[in-house]
C-alpha cells in the first residue's frame, strides 16, 4: 500500500497530537498521524497525576485528561490516524516504511515529516551498577505503568535512584498505595526535578531527598534484597568508607531520559551531542528539508506545555514548507552554549521566525540571573537559575537581523 500526503507526524503524544492538528489548521490539506500503540495519547495514559496544560491552557488536568482535551480537537479535523502502525524507516527524500496488521506493509510519501516518537529512560546497564541482577530493578516510567495501568504495585521497601521527575511522582504514588519509600538518592548535588514536585511529593510525605549519593551495588539473587549507598565526591566518585547498607525489595531508576532518535538516524539527520536530538533550527526543521522534530525526541522537556508549544511550531512549519511557504534557503548560525548554559534547544537561526529558546543552566543559581543573547546585547531577567528547571525567552526576528556569525548565550549573576 502507496499513499502520498502533505504532512506526516510520527507519533501521538502531546507533541505529535499537536502537530497534526497545527499542521492541519495550517492548510496542509492531507495529514496523517501514525501511532504504534492502539491508543493516542503516548506517556499522558499513565500519568494519572495533575499539574499538566497549566500554561497552554490554563487548567489543571491529570495526564489522561490533557491527551483526551487533545485527542478531542483532533477528532474535529480530517486527520488521517493509523493506530496499531508501526514506523521502522524514514529516508532523507521523506518516505515513511511502516507495518501494520490491518494494511501489511505502508509506504508514506509525505512533502514533510515531523517526528514526535519521545523519549525512553535510561537503564540500569546505561549507569553501569554493580552487583547481582535480581527481581525487582524498575525504571520509574514500568513502575508507573505497573501502578496506574496494569494495577501493580512492584515492591513494598522501595529506594529510588535518582530525582528525575517520575521518580518523584512515584515516590508519592506508591506511598500512597502502602509501600514504604526508604529515601530518593541523587548523585548530584542538586535535584534532578521540578521544585513543586519536591515540595508536594517528598517533603508532604515525610520521604527524604539524599544529594550527593548513589547506589554502588544491588544485592540479592532472585530477588532485590538491599543495596549499599554510598556518598559521592565533587567528581561524582564513590567515597570510600561511606558505604551504607539499606535493605528493600526494590530499587526504581529515575536517572534520566534519551530521545528516541533509531528513525532520526535513519533518515541521516544531524544529531545534536548536548541534548540527543537532532539540531534543528527556530523553525523546528532539521538537516534534513522538510523533516521536522517536537517535544522530547528533540530534547528533554520538564514541562508538557513546552513538548506542546513545540509540536505547534513543528506542524506549522511543515505545513508551510508542505505548501511551499517556508524559505527552503539552508542559510543558518549557530546558537551557542556561554557562561554557565548546558544545552540550548534549538542550536540554530535560520532568519525566518521569531527565536524561542529553551534553555537549562550547567549550575544552579539561587538569586536573580541576567541572561544575555549576543549578539543583539539582550539582556533578559529571570529570579533564579536551575539545571532541572529550563529557561524560556523569545527573541523577536527584527532584533535578530544584524547577526552574522553565530549567536551566544550565557547565564549570570545579576
Amino acid at each position: 500500500m502507496t499513499t502520498e500526503v502533505d504532512v506526516a507526524v510520527i507519533g501521538s503524544g502531546p507533541a505529535g497530537l499537536t502537530a497534526a492538528i497545527h499542521a492541519y489548521k495550517n492548510g496542509a490539506g492531507k495529514v496523517v498521524l501514525l501511532e504504534r500503540e492502539e491508543e493516542m495519547g503516548g506517556i499522558l495514559k499513565q500519568c494519572i497525576h495533575n499539574g499538566f496544560g497549566l500554561e497552554q491552557f490554563k487548567q489543571d488536568y491529570t495526564g489522561p485528561e490533557y491527551a483526551e482535551r487533545l485527542i478531542t480537537e483532533l477528532e474535529q479535523t480530517r486527520v488521517e490516524c493509523l493506530l496499531n502502525t508501526l514506523v521502522t524507516d524514514v529516508s532523507s527524500d521523506r518516505v515513511i516504511t511502516a507495518l501494520s496488521p490491518e494494511h501489511g506493509t505502508l509506504k508514506i510519501k509525505a512533502k514533510s515529516i515531523v517526528l514526535a516518537m519521545g523519549c525512553r529512560e535510561r537503564t540500569r546497564s546505561n549507569i553501569g551498577i554493580p552487583g547481582t541482577r535480581p527481581a525487582g530493578i524498575f525504571t520509574a516510567g514500568v513502575a508507573q505503568r505497573f501502578v496506574n495501568i496494569d494495577g501493580y504495585l512492584p515492591g513494598k521497601k522501595i529506594v529510588i535512584l535518582g530525582s528525575g521527575d517520575i521518580g518523584l511522582i512515584m515516590a508519592r504514588r506508591l506511598t500512597l498505595e502502602g509501600a514504604r519509600v526508604i529515601g530518593v538518592y541523587e548523585i548530584m548535588d542538586y535535584p534532578g526535578g521540578l521544585k513543586r514536585n519536591i515540595v508536594q511529593c517528598l517533603n508532604d510525605f515525610d520521604i527524604p531527598l539524599h544529594l550527593s549519593h548513589t547506589v554502588t551495588e544491588i544485592k540479592g539473587r532472585e530477588r532485590v534484597e538491599g543495596v549499599i549507598i554510598s556518598k559521592v565526591d565533587g567528581d561524582l566518585r564513590p567515597v570510600e568508607g561511606s558505604e551504607q547498607s539499606i535493605e528493600c525489595d526494590t530499587l526504581l531508576l529515575s536517572v534520566g531520559l534519551i530521545p528516541e532518535n533509531e528513525l532520526s538516524k535513519k533518515a541521516g539527520i544531524e544529531l545534536s551531542a548536548t541534548t540527543g536530538g537532532p539540531v534543528t533550527t527556530e523553525t523546528i526543521e532539521t538537516s534534513v528539508p522538510g523533516i521536522f522534530t517536537c517535544g522530547n525526541v528533540s530534547t528533554v522537556f520538564d514541562l508538557v506545555d513546552y513538548v506542546a508549544q513545540t509540536g505547534a511550531a513543528a506542524g506549522t512549519s511543515a505545513a508551510r514548507y508542505a505548501s511551499g511557504n517556508l524559505n527552503r534557503n539552508r542559510q543558518s548560525v549557530d546558537i551557542l552554549a556561554g557562561k554557565n548554559v548546558r544545552l540550548l534547544f534549538p542550536e540554530r537561526y535560520s532568519f525566518q521566525d521569531d527565536l524561542v529558546l529553551f534553555i537549562r543552566s550547567k549550575e544552579p543559581v539561587e538569586k536573580p540571573v541576567t541572561i544575555e543573547v549576543t549578539p543583539p546585547g539582550l539582556r533578559i531577567n529571570r529570579p533564579y537559575a536551575r539545571p532541572n528547571e529550563m529557561l524560556r525567552v523569545k527573541i523577536p526576528k527584527g532584533k535578530l537581523a544584524e547577526v552574522r556569525d553565530s549567536i551566544r548565550v550565557s547565564i549570570r549573576e545579576k
